[in-house]
């Protein structure tokens, strides 16, 4: 079989779905704006490679503390519908169409957490998602993560451990990313694609041969 990995976030869509999120609560008066100042400051952080992702979880979930799964679902749902199918690039919906319709696996892979991933991915046309784990407590979220994140080598520490969950050995694999953080993904494939990447990640891929891909 043939294995498809995308990444979510700058790669299938214009945009942080994280980041989305927090604007879609704060514009339904769920949170205060506030949040969005300090979310950008540790994203400064994300594009150098050097994001504390523990910070980043704590203050991205915090909002959603003690909810219960009833409460979040149909925001996420509404959010899905409202603000991230809108920003999928057209090129990324025929690549994962054609993957699809090849009899592929295709997996989306993400260090947003598994609340949002999963959605989107489902809303894509995509049955498999990795994200990173949240932890809960008698049906409500916490705010804290739990095991390994799918972020850096983490994301392909995730990936190798849903491969053996799910029996999957590849003849060939695919990754597309748009991220410096996920070298360790685009190294692992047999085939990588870099999706909009910036002139360091470019570099990167010219010479190593990988698919230079420019969606919008």
């Amino acid at each position: 079989m043939k294995l498809a990995i995308f990444d979510l976030d700058e790669t299938l869509i214009a945009g942080d779905s994280a980041r989305l999120w927090l604007e879609y609560l704060v514009d339904r008066k769920l949170i205060s704006a506030d949040i969005l100042a300090q979310e950008k400051s540790l994203m400064a952080a994300y594009y150098q490679g050097q994001l504390d992702m523990d910070a980043y979880m704590a203050l991205t979930l915090a909002p959603i503390r003690y909810w219960q799964a009833d409460v979040l679902t149909p925001l996420v749902e509404d959010f899905v519908q409202h603000y991230v199918l809108p920003l999928v690039y057209v090129d990324a919906q025929a690549r994962l169409h054609w993957h699809l319709t090849q009899g592929h696996t295709v997996v989306i892979i993400s260090a947003t957490g598994e609340h949002l991933v999963k959605p989107i991915a489902r809303a894509l046309g995509v049955e498999h998602a990795i994200g990173i784990l949240l932890d809960y407590c008698d049906g409500a979220y916490t705010g804290l993560t739990r095991g390994v994140h799918s972020y850096q080598e983490g994301k392909l520490t995730r990936l190798q451990e849903w491969m053996q969950q799910q029996g999957i050995t590849p003849s060939t694999s695919y990754g597309y990313s748009d991220s410096l953080n996920d070298l360790p993904l685009l190294e692992y494939v047999d085939q990588a694609a870099v999706v909009n990447g910036d002139n360091y990640l470019y570099r990167i891929a010219a010479e190593r041969g990988w698919e230079l891909l420019t969606w919008r």
